[in-house]
């Protein structure tokens, strides 16, 4: 008989490095399998359908719902984000420990659905203002994105110490450092 996977949620506002840190997890911890959402956001350079995401039209998404297809859904700056219910529960009855990139609302879903077995980690940035230039300096949105984003941050960022682990990126290779601990002790309970 197999063990159930573990589920570990990762929550941050945009431009805090939750990418990054994820890229490199998923490296370093080969058994953690990245969920894949669906949304209705436009593909960016580079990423692909079944890989980043499963992109779909909003019509798509919205009889998606309405089927109640997905464990938890959103709507996050604009674009409609879900998880799909089978592929959770399947990957995690066959023994997969699951890495998910969520928002507040996605987290608070899961946690709601899996209560304790969700591990919840929230990465924070140092400064709204370090979030800022971080935002920008990425260069794919427009201002009106970047403000939203930004007015988005301030209120996820009161519920940071709402989850089971916070982690400040500050420094990116210390607060790597703080996530594998983390990573390492809920994948060895």
């Amino acid at each position: 008989m197999s063990k159930n996977g573990k589920l570990i949620v990762v929550v941050a506002p945009s431009g805090s490095g939750k990418s990054t840190l994820i890229k490199r997890l998923k490296k370093d911890f080969p058994s953690l399998e990245e969920s894949v959402s669906t949304t209705t956001r436009p593909k960016r350079k580079g990423e692909r359908h079944g890989e980043a995401y499963f992109f779909v039209d909003r019509e798509d998404f919205l009889s998606m719902r309405k089927r109640e297809e997905f464990l938890e859904w959103a709507e996050v700056h604009g674009n409609f984000y879900g998880t799909s219910k089978r592929f959770v529960e399947g990957r995690l009855a066959s023994g997969k420990d699951l890495l998910f990139d969520l928002d507040v609302q996605g987290v608070d879903n899961m946690k709601k659905a899996f209560g304790e077995k969700a591990n919840a980690i929230f990465i924070a940035p140092p400064s709204i203002q370090e979030l800022e230039h971080r935002l920008r300096g990425r260069g794919t949105e427009a201002e009106e994105v970047i403000h939203l984003r930004i007015e988005n941050a301030k209120k996820e960022l009161l519920r940071q110490d709402d989850y089971d682990f916070k982690v400040v990126n500050d420094d990116i290779e210390g607060a790597y450092t703080s996530l594998k601990q983390i990573i390492s002790s809920i994948l060895e309970s």
